[in-house]
C-alpha cells in the first residue's frame, strides 16, 4: 500500500495505491514530489505513467489529517505545489491514467501532466469550495475551457470523463482500467522509443510557450487557500464533511 514504483522498458510506472479514496496525507503528497524529481533524472526513464488502484485515480490531499491538524496544510499545500511542479517540468512526458474520480489533488495530478487517459465512468472536479478550502484552478484551466472550470470551482461539482473528452481535454476513453492501461502503455512506449534528447527538448520547448506560468500560479492560488482556512466557514466545512451533515454557514452563528 502507498506509492508504489516501477521502471521497465524505459516506462516508469507510479501506481497510487492509498485506501480508501486514494487521498495522499502531507508527507505522501511530499514523498511523491521527491520520487517524481528523482525518475525525472533516471536516465533509464524515458516516460512517466501515473495511474491507481482502488475505486478512483486520486481524492486529493487527506482531510482527515487536516481535520486533526489545522497546521498541516501549509505541509499539504508545500507538498502539492512541489509534486504538480515536479510534473509540469519533468524533463520527461508524463502521462496520467485515470478511472473513477479526479479530484482535487487529482486534478494537479492530470492537469500538471503531457497526456491524459480515462476510463468512460470517471469524473473530474474540484469540491474544495465545500470543503473549506480553494486551489487548483491553475491546473483546471489546462484541462477545460473558462466557464467551465468557473462553474466547477464555485458548484464543486465534477463533470463527466464524457464531456471532458468532448472538451478536447482527454486524450481517448475507455471502457474500463485494462482497456485504459494498455492504451496507455501503448503511447509511453512510442514515447520511449524516441531520442531522450529530443524528447526532453521537446517538453522544454512546449513549457516555454504556454500561456502563463501554472507553477507561479497555483502558488498564488495557496495563498487564498491559507486564508480561507482560517475563517470559521472553513472550519464549519471541514467538520460538516468527516461528520457527515451538511455544512451551515449562517453568518449570524
Amino acid at each position: 500500500m502507498g506509492v508504489n514504483t516501477s521502471i521497465k522498458n524505459g516506462i516508469a510506472e507510479i501506481v497510487l495505491d492509498c485506501p480508501p479514496v486514494n487521498a495522499l496525507n502531507s508527507q505522501e503528497w511530499l514523498d511523491l514530489a521527491k520520487n517524481i524529481d528523482f525518475l525525472s533524472h533516471d536516465d533509464e526513464v524515458k516516460v512517466i505513467l501515473i495511474s491507481a488502484a482502488g475505486k478512483g485515480f486520486c481524492a486529493g490531499a487527506d482531510v482527515k489529517e487536516l481535520q486533526e491538524d489545522p497546521t498541516k496544510i501549509s505541509a499539504v499545500n508545500d507538498g502539492c505545489w512541489k509534486t504538480a511542479r515536479a510534473i509540469h517540468v519533468c524533463n520527461v512526458p508524463v502521462i496520467s491514467a485515470c478511472h473513477g474520480f479526479v479530484l482535487g489533488g487529482g486534478i494537479l495530478l492530470a492537469g500538471a501532466s503531457d497526456i491524459v487517459l480515462a476510463t468512460k465512468e470517471a469524473y473530474f472536479g474540484l469540491p474544495e469550495i465545500d470543503r473549506g478550502a480553494l486551489g487548483g484552478g491553475a491546473h483546471l484551466s489546462r484541462l477545460f475551457p473558462l466557464q467551465a472550470v468557473r462553474k466547477m470551482m464555485f458548484t464543486g461539482k465534477p463533470i463527466s470523463a464524457q464531456r471532458a473528452y468532448e472538451y478536447g481535454s482527454i486524450e481517448s476513453l475507455h471502457e474500463n482500467i485494462d482497456s485504459l492501461h494498455d492504451a496507455a502503455m501503448e503511447i509511453a512506449s512510442d514515447i520511449a522509443s524516441k531520442s531522450s534528447i529530443a524528447m526532453n527538448l521537446a517538453k522544454k520547448a512546449l513549457n516555454q510557450i504556454e500561456n502563463g506560468d501554472v507553477d507561479e500560479h497555483y502558488k498564488s492560488e495557496q495563498t487564498f487557500t491559507l486564508e480561507l482556512y482560517k475563517s470559521k466557514d472553513s472550519q464549519e466545512a471541514r467538520d460538516a464533511f468527516v461528520e457527515k451533515r451538511d455544512a451551515n454557514f449562517n453568518d449570524e452563528d
